[in-house]
């Protein structure tokens, strides 16, 4: 873990007053993100499920209307590579190397019907766990033949 670059938001702006790093480099799209996090605590879905989903939804941005506060600029595509790649990425940072953070963490605000993330209030899990189980549904789930 010592060798972990640190997170981009802890890095101060360069001379031009940007960020020198972008989280998003590192965690993959929030959309993409906040998809995965909204089916997995609020209906449980397992990963393939939630990869199956993610490319129904955003694996043709010319399929289906959108909103039209999104700018047409704006309105993401995935493949699944990009999907499964920022699934993996969500799964082991959320079920392995984010639960530490929750259990030193005070009581936080419930927030919309997908549950609080607070280790006093829906959400619990081990701040010990891993990944591997979520990560080998993902892979047997979406076998490539």
């Amino acid at each position: 873990m010592l060798d972990t670059a640190i997170s981009p938001e802890l890095i101060p702006a360069g001379a031009s007053g940007e960020a020198e790093q972008r989280s998003e480099d590192t965690v993959g799209p929030y959309e993409l993100q906040d998809f995965f996090l909204y089916h997995v605590l609020r209906f449980g879905n397992r990963p393939s499920k939630v990869a199956w989903l993610a490319h129904d939804a955003w694996g043709d941005r010319n399929r289906g209307p959108w909103p039209d506060l999104i700018p047409v600029d704006r309105r993401s595509e995935y493949p699944m590579e990009q999907i499964e790649y920022w699934l993996r990425v969500f799964l082991k940072r959320f079920f392995q190397t984010s639960q530490f953070k929750r259990s030193a963490m005070p009581n936080g605000p419930k927030v919309g019907s997908g549950g609080s993330l607070s280790p006093r209030g829906d959400w619990r899990a081990p701040s010990d766990g891993n990944a591997d189980i979520w990560l080998a549904e993902l892979r047997d789930g979406l076998a490539h033949d």
